[in-house]
């Protein structure tokens, strides 16, 4: 498919000498758009088609043809890019590529995905990393610390420790809760409606202490608390973005003495985990974290076995 055929499909552009990199630009837009992910995913995605995009270019000439591109040829690239980047990370950059190429295949600009069904290095097994609730408690018990302890802000401080405890009580992940709204949440049966990967919706139980967070923050400090209006906000109003949360969150976990590395996500580990732990079924832990696949939430079982195993080995005198 040459530069005439995305033109069809994109127009004739803003003067970009290479068409695959509007088509490039019209699929990053549509990822947000419609598939309503995030712009940290989106700038992923388009990293990874521009590497790739290059390596052609510079490997066998590449003149922006996508009917030019073979498996053959992601193979190669795939086994040049293992020399450079972790497996993980060649893994992400595989999946945003194959996405863009069904993009492209939904549209009828190429025949067939060259990235589809093509071998990848596999992971190795890990467990995720999460904190003790033992640590969860002295984490979320920070921001009100600081307020006693150094004069800080209370608007910062409540913000903060209302952020936490969404993150922790309800296992949202960092896009779900700056995403919400004042009208996401109902109060009275303590839920918030979220939307999550995939433009999907669901519930997710937020818990009193949570609860008891919005409504000092709201009454204390909302400009505005209508429907439409964002829950997490800095001292302007505007809604916080996931890299405000990230840093926040690592400032109190230096405060409390813990990992540093800990992302929100991390936030997230723990919660499934605590939930096992304390007696949740498997089932019920994959509809509060909105996997698509049971798969993806049995690994925090083999994370609660490994604890069960640890405590045996420590405790018991046959051990």
């Amino acid at each position: 498919m040459g530069a005439t055929q995305i033109d069809e499909v994109v127009g004739s552009g803003d003067g970009n000498a290479f068409p695959e990199l509007r088509l490039l630009k019209v699929f990053l837009e549509n990822l947000e758009l419609e598939r309503r992910l995030s712009s940290h995913t989106s700038r992923n995605y388009g990293h990874a088609v521009n590497r790739f995009f290059s390596w052609m270019r510079a490997s066998v000439g590449w003149k922006g043809d996508l009917k030019d591109i073979s498996k053959s040829l992601v193979r190669s690239f795939l086994v040049e890019q293992q020399r450079s980047l972790s497996r993980r990370t060649l893994r992400n950059h595989a999946s945003g590529i194959r996405s863009f190429f069904n993009y492209c295949l939904s549209r009828g600009l190429v025949e067939v995905n060259p990235f589809q069904g093509v071998t990848l290095p596999k992971l190795p097994k890990t467990l995720p990393k999460f904190l003790t609730e033992s640590q969860a408690d002295q984490l979320l018990a920070q921001p009100m610390k600081m307020v006693e302890s150094d004069g800080a802000e209370p608007f910062i401080a409540r913000r903060d420790q209302l952020v936490l405890e969404l993150l922790y009580g309800g296992g949202m992940r960092v896009s779900e809760l700056v995403g919400l709204n004042y009208g996401d949440l109902d109060l009275r049966r303590g839920t918030a409606r979220v939307l999550g990967k995939g433009n999907k919706q669901r519930i997710c139980p937020v818990g009193p202490r949570a609860v008891h967070c919005v409504v000092s923050f709201r009454d204390e400090f909302a400009r505005d608390a209508s429907i439409d209006s964002p829950l997490v906000v800095n001292r302007a109003g505007d809604r916080l973005t996931a890299r405000s949360v990230q840093s926040l969150l690592k400032r109190y976990l230096r405060m409390a003495g813990l990992p540093e590395d800990l992302t929100p996500h991390k936030l997230r580990h723990s919660f499934a985990t605590h939930m096992l732990d304390n007696g949740a079924d498997l089932r019920s832990v994959q509809e509060l974290l909105g996997h698509a696949s049971l798969s993806t939430t049995q690994v925090y079982t083999h994370v609660t076995v490994a604890r069960l195993k640890q405590v045996h080995g420590q405790a018991h005198p046959r051990a």
